[in-house]
């Protein structure tokens, strides 16, 4: 049976589309190996790529676009709404088909070490892929970003995975793992005050008392000016999207703001979305399994 496994790097170039298409090209070039979306935001000025293929082929697109952005990104001179700690800042591979966590925990290994002995960027292993559970939050991993992390290093316990205690001097560090599936839902709001998107999701995310599978920041989007709360859904299920949406939509009238719309990064699993119209239609006795037509033409 063919193994289909899942990688979504996220990669710190959101501007300049020469080097998003570099990306393009060489994630179109690996066999086996399919893009299915990327997504780039110059407010954010990140990039995010999903592919799929099979294990040997995730692992060498991986490698060479991780290559590719160290050759072409500059963190010296890279600004943007969103943390980041490497040209390459985030590497995570899913379990899509025939595979197991366990697989893509070997796989992200593979990919890390190959990474640091060729590239010479340190890497910390993260999620299910995490060297001990401190390691597992993304976000503990990466703060102190790009410009703090040389000193970060120097405490034993921060010490990278691969690679010794010094950022690569223009790449710096990536994240590498294996997790489960995840929705990056961000919220607007009808307000140039960060304060405030700030402030709903501190509310909000798990590490400060609020839903457990929700990871938020406020971001600021000039082109638009407006704010942004801006997260990670890193169990979809565990903490529905609706749920967060009406708890933004309830903290945003606190402060007499309102919701005016929501975006989706990158692919989203299906029943994500289902459950958002099983909620707000009222549908009763809904079947996911039975009632959507895909699930049985694609099943």
């Amino acid at each position: 049976m063919t193994k289909i496994v899942e990688c979504i790097p996220n990669f710190s170039e959101g501007r300049d589309m020469a080097v998003v298409d570099a990306l393009v090209a060489e994630a179109k070039s690996v066999p086996g190996v399919t893009l299915l979306d990327h997504s780039s935001d110059p407010s954010h000025n990140r990039s995010v790529f999903t592919l799929v293929g099979d294990p040997e082929g995730i692992a060498e697109v991986a490698f060479r676009l991780c290559k590719l952005a160290q050759e072409k990104i500059d963190l010296t001179t890279h600004t943007g709404e969103h943390p980041r700690m490497g040209a390459t800042d985030v590497i995570p591979f899913v379990p899509i088909k025939n595979i197991s966590v366990e697989e893509c925990v070997e796989i992200s290994k593979q990919v890390a070490e190959r990474i640091n002995k060729e590239l010479n960027i340190p890497i910390y292993l993260y999620e299910y892929s995490a060297s001990r559970p401190e390691r597992e939050n993304l976000a503990k991993v990466r703060k102190g970003q790009f410009e703090g992390m040389n000193e970060k290093m120097q405490d034993p316990d921060w010490a990278p995975d691969y690679g010794t205690p010094q950022v690569h001097p223009t790449a710096g560090v990536s994240a590498v793992g294996a997790r489960p599936p995840l929705v990056a839902f961000n919220i607007n709001l009808d307000t140039d005050n960060l304060d405030i998107a700030n402030a709903i999701a501190k509310t909000i995310r798990g590490s400060s008392g609020g839903y457990k599978y929700c990871k938020g920041i406020g971001i600021m989007l000039e082109d638009r000016n407006i704010a942004q709360v801006s997260m990670n859904m890193v169990n979809f299920e565990g903490t529905p999207l609706y749920r967060v949406m009406e708890a933004v939509r309830f903290e945003a009238k606190r402060w007499g703001v309102n919701v005016i719309g929501s975006e989706v990064i990158g692919l989203a699993p299906a029943k994500a979305l289902i459950d958002c119209a099983e909620y707000y239609l009222q549908i009763e006795d809904f079947d996911y399994d039975k009632q959507v037509l895909e699930n049985h033409l694609l099943g």
